[in-house]
């Protein structure tokens, strides 16, 4: 039996942009770079090209290391930069300490040291807060302090506030480094290049992306400073990350960061969730709790509202205890999707 399409493609949810498909300029590349042999695990004319863009954009010291996840890529990266017996400050609503099962604690081998943050951004007070004991054999050494761009909460970390933190953190002879799942989009919302919060700020190592702005599959960690890390490329193998057909990894980056893609995408997902967010701020009965800063839109609903509504959308809800809720858009979004949606909210909302 020949291969059936087993979904409606018409279908829109905002709970993550991982739902979306593969945009088609990666699907191209990856068609592209089919056929033939290429010399696997990295060895192939793509992934050398994959070095050249990433220094295009991030400097000439830059190094990527594809890997097929983004919990593979904060794992790895954050296991080269430590040793088992340091730790990692971050916030108590980080990606690694809420959403990993526990993967660099329990792979990694390093202890998270968290920090309660207003708006999912730590600053150099914040840091402070864990930034003590060493040289203290009792307390897992701090030696890494660990941000999101953009944040688990939708905002962005401004290239001074990265900065002043990579200064902070050098100070006390720790590394700064970036999960960057949805760097793009904070490079939209910034209006800078990638480099002007990443290498410019001082950043050591960051993760990069893809999969939420239209990749197949596929993230990569960029070593920004050689001497913040170790045996990164055996920590990969070793990780269970290395792919053996890298090239077709590899590709999909240069479909998005040989063009402008990586921005369009991101600056359409963060315009669709400004749509929203106009369409649906003044509500009777609903509470924005957030700012809306790239493509995520924070919400409070009644209960019954969000399981109505949630019976016609997909998203998830972020807090049981307070009703807020969690929106995003994708680089597939539309403008009738986001006015569908709209008119759902209000809708329900009006049903009470």
């Amino acid at each position: 039996m020949p291969v059936q399409r087993r979904h409606d493609p018409e279908y829109r949810g905002f709970a993550s942009d991982n739902y979306a498909g593969v945009h088609p300029e990666v699907l191209e590349a990856i068609a592209l770079a089919n056929g033939g042999h290429q010399i696997s695990y990295g060895e192939d004319a793509y992934t050398e090209h994959l070095q050249e863009l990433f220094r295009e954009h991030f400097g000439p010291s830059a190094e990527a290391f594809p890997v097929f996840n983004g919990t593979g890529a904060n794992v790895i990266a954050l296991q080269a930069m430590t040793d088992r017996w340091q730790s990692v400050i971050c916030a108590d609503s980080a990606h690694i300490h809420v959403d990993e099962c526990g993967a660099p604690e329990k792979v990694a081998g390093l202890k998270l040291l968290t920090v309660p943050t207003p708006d999912g951004k730590l600053t150099p007070e914040l840091v402070d807060r864990q930034a003590y004991g060493f040289d203290d054999e009792h307390r897992a050494q701090p030696a890494v302090v660990a941000i999101t761009q953009t944040t688990e909460l939708g905002t962005c970390y401004t290239p001074e506030e990265v900065r002043a933190l990579a200064d902070h953190a050098h100070s006390l002879g720790m590394k700064l480094y970036m999960d960057g799942a949805r760097l793009a989009n904070a490079a939209a919302s910034l209006d800078v290049p990638l480099r002007a919060f990443t290498t410019d700020a001082h950043v050591d190592v960051l993760s990069f992306g893809g999969t939420k702005n239209g990749l197949l599959l596929g993230e990569c960690i960029v070593v920004l400073d050689p001497q913040a890390v170790h045996s990164v490329k055996y920590l990969r193998k070793a990780g269970m990350q290395l792919a053996s057909k890298m090239r077709f990894l590899s590709v999909q980056f240069d479909a998005l960061l040989g063009t402008d893609l990586w921005l369009r995408s991101a600056q359409h997902a963060n315009a669709m969730a400004q749509r929203l967010y106009q369409a649906v701020r003044e509500v009777p009965g609903l509470e924005i709790p957030r700012p809306v800063q790239a493509n995520q839109v924070f919400a409070v609903l009644p209960k019954p509202v969000t399981e109505r509504l949630q019976k016609r959308f997909r998203f998830y809800t972020w807090n049981e205890h307070t009703g807020e809720v969690r929106w995003m858009t994708c680089f597939d979004t539309t403008e009738a999707d986001i006015d569908a949606f709209a008119a759902a909210i209000a809708e329900e909302l009006r049903a009470g």
